[in-house]
């Protein structure tokens, strides 16, 4: 534990926890150290809010894998509140942890049909099938889940995720799309956009893969990965036999003109060499995002 919680009171502390959950801070070590030096004595003297408590540090010790801790608890919990899926959720949790993931699936599934608008046990029953490599049941799962809950960015990011690892580029980009109606103002999706179509190839992709990298770029001048897609996507529409002369004169400038922006920012010259390389990685880089 940090040596600025040593002087603290337990009061202090509770204060401390409740603050970092008002402002969804996890601090999980700190939150599991101050609880086995402060709070873990005073527990009957937290009122009510020792099962607030009690969550933030199951939680916690979860996230440090501290599964002795986690299951202390998930038993308080479940001798408070028996019936509440909230504690269900938990202890599917802890199962999970142990790697019991069929009778993490069982708690959830029992759950889901108590509840079939809760999105939290969904989220984890996909997390659980994506941790056993069942990519292909994770992405149907994924995919009727976002049918009910069709606003939630985050799993429209992570079946875009999903669709990569299958390389299923047109799914991929179809999840951005959904993205880029969600937030049209964010620079790093129209990249990441862009950047599924440079890895799907062919002239109309090199297109559009430069007219999103463009976007991005107007979006943040400092967006020096959309700078190196662009330079990238124009030196390959230059190259191509399928592009015009007309549209070729556009491409050299635009890719000049995105080699004079990294010079700026880097200080150096780009070279035909560094292009090269650049095609190489561009691919793995958004795979890896």
């Amino acid at each position: 534990m940090a040596d600025q919680y040593d002087n603290l009171s337990w009061k202090e502390v509770r204060d401390m926890f409740r603050t970092w959950r008002e402002d969804s801070e996890r601090r999980s070590k700190d939150v599991v150290d101050l609880w086995e030096s402060k709070l873990m004595g005073k527990i009957d003297q937290l009122g009510n809010e020792k099962y607030l408590v009690l969550e933030q540090v199951c939680t916690a010790a979860l996230d440090c894998d501290r599964r002795s801790l986690a299951e202390y608890c998930i038993k308080i919990l479940k001798r408070e509140f028996p019936s509440s899926l909230r504690v269900h959720k938990y202890h599917a949790m802890h199962l999970e942890a142990l790697e019991m993931y069929d009778e993490a699936l069982e708690v959830l599934d029992s759950i889901i049909k108590r509840d079939e608008t809760n999105a939290a046990p969904r989220k984890r029953r996909i997390a659980i099938l994506k941790a056993k490599g069942r990519i292909s049941e994770a992405i149907k799962e994924l995919t009727e889940y976002l049918k009910k809950f069709m606003s939630d960015q985050e799993a429209w990011h992570e079946l875009c995720d999903l669709y990569l690892q299958e390389q299923e580029y047109s799914k991929a980009a179809f999840c951005m799309e959904e993205l880029i109606l969600h937030n049209p103002h964010s620079h790093l999706i129209y990249q990441r956009y862009a950047e599924i179509k440079y890895s799907q190839g062919g002239f109309e992709n090199m297109e559009l893969a430069k007219a999103y990298f463009c976007q991005a770029v107007r979006l943040n001048p400092n967006n020096i990965r959309a700078l190196y897609g662009l330079l990238l996507a124009t030196n390959n529409i230059a190259a191509s036999p399928k592009c015009p002369s007309s549209k070729k004169k556009d491409a050299i400038k635009l890719c000049e003109w995105a080699a004079i922006q990294i010079e700026k920012h880097y200080g150096s010259k780009v070279s035909n060499e560094s292009i090269k390389t650049l095609e190489g990685l561009l691919g793995q880089l958004q795979l890896e995002v």
